[in-house]
């Protein structure tokens, strides 16, 4: 059993699924993504986005964009150091709400916590990407879009294996820091980095 609509359809009006990306990387921005779906138009196979292959994923966010309102939003390296990653998550997250061209009803938050401030009633979901398509629709639009993004700096910064690993801490990247030291685009406050900064 996939996500479906049951959660939006009970909530009526135009309801928002919520989710991010990136939340764990050594590098890179977090990545939020709001989408509110047309019942009428809801792609197939939406799913959890770690649940899909990358292609399916690309196919999934071209379609997805083309028949819902989505919006990112992104909290940068220097915000996720001054706020911590939670506060940066919650800030891209209402960045994403903001952008809609349609104001939502209601939200739906992918995990255990909603953010303050939101321009609405919003409600947490815990592994939302798997009840919720407007929550599943979101997962794979902020992915793909960040994966996109780190691919690009991988190509400015190689060495890293961003193209792959998008910034999440393996081996080769833990390599790369070491061999190469520490980019602009590696969050400072995260233990790792912050090791070899004072080391």
């Amino acid at each position: 059993m996939g996500p479906d609509f049951s959660l939006e359809t009970e909530l009526g009006g135009f309801v928002a699924g919520v989710d991010e990306v990136g939340r764990g990387p050594w590098a890179g921005p977090v990545t939020a993504c709001a989408v509110v779906l047309d019942p009428a138009r809801i792609p197939e196979g939406l799913n959890d986005s770690k649940k899909l292959t990358e292609a399916r994923r690309d196919a999934l966010a071209v379609q997805i964009e083309a028949v819902a309102d989505v919006s990112l939003g992104w909290a940068s390296v220097e915000e996720i150091d001054a706020l911590n990653i939670r506060q940066a998550t919650f800030l891209a997250m209402r960045r994403a709400m903001d952008g809609l061209a349609t104001a939502p009803t209601h939200a739906l938050i992918d995990g255990n916590a909603v953010p303050p401030d939101l321009p609405c009633p919003a409600t947490c979901v815990v592994k939302g990407d798997g009840r919720s398509v407007s929550i599943a629709a979101a997962s794979i639009v902020a992915k793909v879009r960040r994966d996109a993004l780190m691919k690009e700096l991988a190509v400015m910064h190689p060495g890293y294996g961003w193209e792959t690993n998008m910034g999440y801490g393996t081996a080769k990247h833990t390599a790369g820091l070491h061999d190469l030291g520490v980019t602009p685009h590696h969050r400072r406050s995260f233990a790792p980095i912050h090791k070899i900064l004072c080391g």
